[in-house]
């Protein structure tokens, strides 16, 4: 469908150079714009409706000016194939223009996601930077308040000698205090050699 849009320029030229002048409008828009859609380029077409109405515009102004009225603004709403494959390429061409916009937006979205998570990992670590270089204070200071009192010390280096002892996995001997070793060990021998005889 085509809507446009009729001034009267000149009264007595428009009553009296043309029987129907509404008529003759009609006819001249719808041919005109046959034509340019004729000559234009099926993605042309499909794009840049501005430019068909224009080219109609151009080419009936200045038979309307004779007749004494003048083509305002014209709209082409609806375009109408007929032929089947002309619908095709059509389609194709939508298709395609959806598939490109779909992607670029696919693509503009994980450029976002890309940014944001960028910036995220940069604050973190400037995060953890900041709190890696407040450590070393932190622990001095706790040490410090510890170290006033003797005892208190004392026993926090055994509760952390001990975790570091038994988070190594290694094998630990009790040896019982105020015996020497070596009778012990010689009575767990002797204990073991006089089982196996009897």
């Amino acid at each position: 469908g085509v809507w446009y849009e009729m001034f009267i320029s000149d009264p007595v030229a428009y009553l009296f150079k043309n029987a129907d002048p509404q008529g003759s409008l009609s006819a001249n828009v719808s041919n005109a714009t046959v034509r340019a859609l004729s000559n234009m380029p099926l993605a042309d077409m499909l794009e840049t409706r501005h430019t068909m109405s224009q080219a109609v515009r151009t080419e009936v102004s200045p038979k309307s000016n004779e007749w004494g009225y003048k083509l305002g603004s014209v709209y082409i709403r609806k375009v109408h194939f007929r032929d089947g494959q002309m619908i095709r390429q059509i389609e194709e061409k939508v298709v395609n223009r959806l598939r490109q916009v779909t992607a670029a937006i696919r693509q503009d979205g994980a450029n976002q996601v890309s940014i944001i998570t960028s910036r995220a990992e940069r604050e973190a670590a400037v995060e953890f930077g900041k709190a890696k270089a407040m450590r070393p204070k932190i622990v001095g200071e706790a040490l410090k308040a510890i170290s006033v009192d003797h005892d208190v010390s004392a026993a926090l280096f055994e509760i952390l000698e001990t975790q570091q002892v038994l988070e190594g996995g290694a094998k630990v001997t009790l040896i019982p205090s105020g015996e020497s070793l070596l009778s012990q060990l010689l009575a767990t021998q002797g204990g073991t050699a006089s089982t196996a005889r009897g």
